[in-house]
């Protein structure tokens, strides 16, 4: 069975229920692994056929956690898992346009394939105390997200991918 590895961050709630969706909907495709970035790492990626990065954007960038993964793996799997397919997921306050590029900027440096296009959901959190608050993502964002982690785990487990 393929193997879908899920790695998020979310200090608010947000990321987390969009990572939880797509991994609700993998399971009946693939062998579906749900991590935090915190505790992701080298082997986890190796182990996987394809992954989801989600997580928030923070001030234009990705989230610091989110980037200390990414840092924590880039150069131990560096020319080990070329081509596998990839899709993100991003948690923003208003465009979450430049944590999209970051990611996809070190995907291509992994020569990662993008199989979907990047999924922003917009929780509209302008205020400190908005941005702050715990996040509960529309069930339709949700069905968004779900949508796409069933559609890579079955390119998965179809070998479309």
């Amino acid at each position: 069975m393929t193997k879908l590895l899920i790695v998020y961050h979310s200090k608010t709630g947000g990321s987390r229920q969009m990572a939880e969706a797509a991994a609700d909907a993998a399971r009946d495709e693939a062998e579906t692994i749900l991590k935090r970035a915190d505790q992701a790492g080298p082997n986890d990626l190796l182990e996987a056929d394809g992954y989801i990065f989600c997580g928030p954007e923070n001030l234009a960038a990705i989230a610091g956690v989110m980037k200390d993964f990414f840092d924590r793996c880039y150069y131990p799997v560096l020319g080990k898992i070329e081509a596998r397919p990839y899709a993100q997921m991003v948690c923003a306050g208003s465009d979450g346009e430049n944590a999209v590029r970051q990611v996809a900027r070190i995907a291509q440096g992994w020569r990662l394939r993008q199989v979907q296009d990047p999924l922003i959901v917009c929780t509209h959190a302008q205020t400190p105390e908005e941005i702050l608050a715990e996040k509960t993502i529309p069930e339709a964002e949700l069905d968004t997200c779900r949508e796409l982690g069933m559609a890579l785990a079955a390119g998965l487990s179809m070998g479309v991918f």
